[in-house]
Order: structure tokens, then sequence, then C-alpha cells
């Protein structure tokens, strides 16, 4: 968590003829945003998408599948009360901020946000607060635990496995 704007200016900085971007959830991004004001005094032209979906999606996601839904601190109050605006605090750490609230817009504020190469870029994309994320291990699991989606995950033992694998539901245990 909160790796990926570092290490997008890093691989910006190695490779600065590409373009790079970093992909973040809202709760890592409040993690190391403030690396967004070292990019724009440097002039790191860096893209961030933030997926805002106004909780610790992560977090939220394991209490919703390990916990039976039993929620505690996950809310960050991005969708009721945008709190942390991440358009002002983009803008306020020297880049370009722009929010997509509608799937029908996302193509074009992607566009906009490629267009621009002489400063960072944020993009605060507010999804549902129900989005989930995939794929993903559970705390103290193995890899070979990975979950594809909600009770399914790649059998990696089969012969006749595609690059990924075939998927299954995890066979039902008692308790």
């Amino acid at each position: 968590m909160g790796y990926a704007v570092p290490a997008a200016l890093g691989a910006k900085i190695a490779a600065p003829e590409r373009e790079v971007w970093a992909i973040d959830g809202d709760g890592c991004f409040q993690m190391t945003n403030q690396e967004l004001a070292t990019a724009a005094i440097e002039g790191v032209p860096i893209k961030v998408a933030v997926i805002n979906n106004g909780n610790l999606g992560m977090v939220k996601q394991l209490q919703a599948i390990h916990y039976d839904g039993r929620y505690s601190s996950i809310d960050l109050a991005t969708h009721s009360r945008r709190i942390p605006d991440f358009v002002k605090l983009a803008d306020a750490l020297g880049c370009v901020a722009l929010r997509c609230e509608r799937e029908d817009d996302v193509e074009s504020v992607i566009a906009q946000a490629r267009a621009i190469n002489d400063r960072p870029v944020v993009i605060d994309f507010v999804v549902s607060d129900d989005a989930l994320v995939w794929p993903m291990i559970a705390a103290g699991a193995s890899n070979d635990q990975i979950m594809a989606a909600k009770n399914i995950r790649p059998l990696f033992d089969d012969e006749d496995a595609t690059e990924y694998g075939p998927m299954q539901a995890p066979a039902a245990t008692e308790e």
C-alpha cells in the first residue's frame, strides 16, 4: 500500500520517454500523495489514476468476505463529503487535477490526461462504494490461495490449464 505514486515517479525518471501511470486506490493514495509535490517541483509528468470508492477498499473487501460484512473503520468520507477532495489536493500539490464520475466519460478524461506532458496529472475516478478489488489473497494465506473473484480461484495443478489456469470455486468446508 502506498507504493504506486513513488514507484511511478522513479519509473518516469528512469524512462523519461515513456508514459507512466500509477493506479492507486483512494486509501493507498493518501499514504504517499505528498510525493506529487516532488513530481511537480521536478517537472516529472506522471499520471495518477485514483480509484475512489470512498472506502479502504481492500479492508472493506476482507471484512465483507471473511467477517460477514461486519465493517470497522473503512469509510473515508470521500463520497459523502469529499474529504479529502482529491481534485483540490492534486491542484494544491501542483498537478493538473481531473475528476471522472461517469463511465461514459472515462475515455475522454483519460485522453485529456494523456495530452498533458509538462506536469503531473491526477484523475479522481469516482466508482461505486461496492467496487471490489480482484485478484486478492487473504491475509496470512499462501499465493496459491489467490481468489480471482468471490469464491473463485485458479486451479494451478491442472495440466490442461491455460496461461492463467482454469477457475473453480473452492471446495466447501464444514465448520
